[in-house]
């Protein structure tokens, strides 16, 4: 077995991705254990009392009563619905939800889209999400995978984030861009583009002010960032990725809805779900914005950054038994 298989195998991902959602697997199926206890058939209580033991994995409020309406139909056609088959029923009703939702297998494996080269990933987020952690796995993985990898330190405005990113770039030998505190974050995305275009590097990953106090502030922020990088290569940034911590729930949720708000959001990644009994906030996520999750963090390695797959995080979710 290579590198790469060690890294990225199929059964390395999904051990990794049940480990992670091992919290949220207990925590949710000891509440629907109590649900049915004593039920022999799947009546209103069993549901009221399945409904709230999804929100309180952070499923939230609108697809919970969309779950739990599809179950209500499926009881309601067959009159002798037993609770023994109710976690078959809400597996597929959840495999229903993610379906629903976009998904783009871009990074499958940490390949990259066809088409362009260099890459250029903005990453963008509050602060304490995450997102500097996640730009050096990201990198880690990248570089794992073959690819050729140069990060930008463009959140200017706090210390810590460029001092964090150095220490990625020496850890895994990825070079980086990063200029003094204070300078114009533009200035610094725009000499990382073109480093990167002239070492011919396969994928830029550029970190971003994590500030929402101010949304037309960052809104304009960013489209500077988009403009001067254009002037480097017209269709970049390829991706702007927001960065969510999913430990937070329902207050992920809200961000997302700022950010979208406030830019052109083409990707998400939900990280510390290894943390939390809150992992249906991913469920939340996917099904209440039209852009696809394409990356979740289970665990402190550079290797629990994993690509999400729908199907997979089901299975981890509810067990592969």
């Amino acid at each position: 077995m290579g590198l790469f298989d060690k890294l990225f195998g199929k059964k390395q991902q999904q051990e990794s991705l049940e480990q992670g959602l091992q919290k949220t697997r207990e925590g949710f199926f000891s509440k629907i254990t109590k649900a049915i206890a004593g039920k022999s058939t799947v009546d209103e209580e069993v549901l009221d009392n399945l409904e709230e033991a999804l929100v309180g994995a952070d499923v939230g409020i609108e697809t919970t009563v969309m779950i739990i309406k599809q179950i209500e139909k499926r009881v309601a056609r067959d009159k002798y619905l037993n609770t023994s088959e109710l976690n078959r029923i809400l597996r597929e009703e959840v495999e229903a939800v993610l379906v629903a939702a976009p998904q783009d297998m871009a990074y499958e494996n940490y390949a990259l889209p066809a088409g362009h080269k260099p890459h250029v990933i903005l990453v963008v987020g509050v602060n304490g999400v995450g997102k500097t952690t996640t730009i050096g796995k990201l990198a880690h993985n990248f570089k794992a995978a073959g690819k050729s990898v140069l990060l930008g330190a463009a959140d200017t405005f706090r210390a810590a984030a460029v001092d964090q990113l150095t220490i990625w770039s020496e850890r895994t030998g990825v070079p980086i861009v990063k200029k003094e505190m204070g300078s114009d974050p533009a200035s610094v995305a725009f000499d990382t583009v073109n480093s990167g275009v002239s070492r011919g590097v396969d994928v830029i990953l550029i970190d971003t002010a994590g500030r929402l106090h101010n949304k037309t502030y960052l809104m304009e922020e960013l489209s500077k960032i988009k403009r001067v990088v254009q002037k480097v290569i017209p269709d970049a940034p390829h991706e702007v990725m927001l960065v969510l911590d999913g430990s937070t729930g329902q207050n992920a949720v809200e961000q997302a809805r700022q950010f979208t708000a406030a830019t052109d959001v083409t990707a998400l990644t939900i990280t510390k779900l290894d943390g939390t009994a809150k992992g249906g906030v991913v469920l939340a996520i996917a099904s209440q914005f039209k852009i696809p999750v394409k990356f979740i963090g289970v665990g402190e390695k550079a290797t629990d950054l994993l690509v999400f797959d729908k199907k997979d995080f089901v299975g981890g979710l509810f067990g592969n038994s």
